[in-house]
């Protein structure tokens, strides 16, 4: 994928000056905070797809086609464990031929290929970024699943455009994490959910462990606010809390980093000890480290797009947040529930 790298980020970067998005997007708390006063005029969503739009093809080559974190275990490989998440997901739904799902935040569509190629569902891949959402389209097309998808440009916030009670289920994974209202996107998907209707979601959150109180702990969860693009990090209770205000029944609700038996922590790849990283330099801090010394090589001989090290400096400060905040057991990308609209 190296070799693909530079022509996907020319593309993705045409006609931008790169390093200038990446010192806007890295001042959006702070206009988010004058906003707050009144003092500013402030659109979380735009912040978002500035953050997609930046980082999108480094997060593929860097991680993998489905952009989000999966418990792991000892002796699996990253992809192998997102595999087997995926496939949990697939199976807690009760996805099968003839449903028609959403894939509420569909990234580049990692997993909704596996869901309609393994389930036999037709999925409705709802994403806000125009990027993201043509990448999708594209791999779909080329993994012959085009026929199986369904494509709609919008903010889950407002879905108006899909008619009530008319999705056999649907899943948000790591996506309802960026809403400035958890409350307002979890109404949006239980409106269009069929009563009885299955919600599978994985959200970013605090856990019992984060202080408040703790300089420490909050300067990590600001850097992750940062890095990552979220207007606020929810902890479990305020998730199952915004599930239950809107008319969800929690059918089960956990961290999925806990397991049973031996497992292996879900920082671990960016961690850079031994684990789940068989071919995995890339994502160790020193093969980003690297990464980024030879971005601003290859700048200089036109090879990749100026400001590609500044994205790569960028996503290792949030990799070195995401570190801290599971060493510390405060953060967790796997809180993972199963809720269902009343019948």
């Amino acid at each position: 994928m190296l070799t693909t790298l530079p022509r996907s980020l020319r593309n993705a970067y045409r006609g931008w000056n790169v390093a200038s998005r990446v010192a806007r997007f890295g001042g959006w708390s702070e206009k988010s905070k004058q906003a707050g006063t009144g003092r500013g005029d402030y659109d979380h969503a735009e912040t978002v797809n500035n953050y997609y739009d930046l980082c999108s093809e480094f997060m593929q080559y860097g991680w993998n086609e489905s952009l989000h974190f999966a418990p792991l275990t000892p002796g699996e490989t990253l992809e192998e464990s997102i595999v087997r998440h995926q496939r949990l997901m697939i199976d807690k739904l009760e996805l099968r031929e003839g449903l028609r799902v959403a894939d509420v935040g569909c990234g580049v569509g990692g997993p909704m290929r596996r869901v309609a190629r393994e389930s036999g569902s037709r999925v409705l891949c709802i994403n806000n970024n125009e990027q993201q959402l043509e990448k999708a389209r594209r791999r779909n097309v080329e993994a012959g699943l085009d026929h199986m998808a369904e494509y709609m440009k919008c903010n889950f916030m407002d879905m108006s455009a899909i008619e009530a009670n008319s999705l056999d289920a649907a899943y948000a994974i790591e996506s309802t994490c960026h809403a400035p209202d958890k409350k307002g996107a979890f109404a949006e998907i239980y409106r269009v959910l069929k009563p009885g209707a299955l919600f599978w979601g994985q959200e970013m959150c605090m856990t019992e462990k984060y202080d408040p109180d703790s300089r420490h702990h909050r300067k990590i969860k600001d850097e992750l606010m940062l890095g990552i693009a979220l207007d606020g990090i929810a902890t479990f209770a305020e998730v199952n809390r915004a599930l239950e205000a809107v008319g969800f029944q929690i059918v089960e609700a956990l961290d999925r980093d806990v397991q049973e038996g031996p497992s292996t922590p879900w920082y671990r790849p960016m961690e850079g000890r031994s684990g789940t990283l068989r071919g995995a330099f890339r994502r160790t801090p020193l093969g980003r480290k690297a990464m980024i010394g030879g971005l601003r090589l290859a700048e200089a001989f036109r090879f990749f797009p100026k400001g590609s090290a500044a994205v790569v400096r960028l996503m290792d400060r949030t990799a070195d947040a995401y570190v801290a905040g599971g060493k510390t057991g405060i953060f967790t990308p796997l809180y993972c529930f199963l809720a269902r609209k009343p019948e």
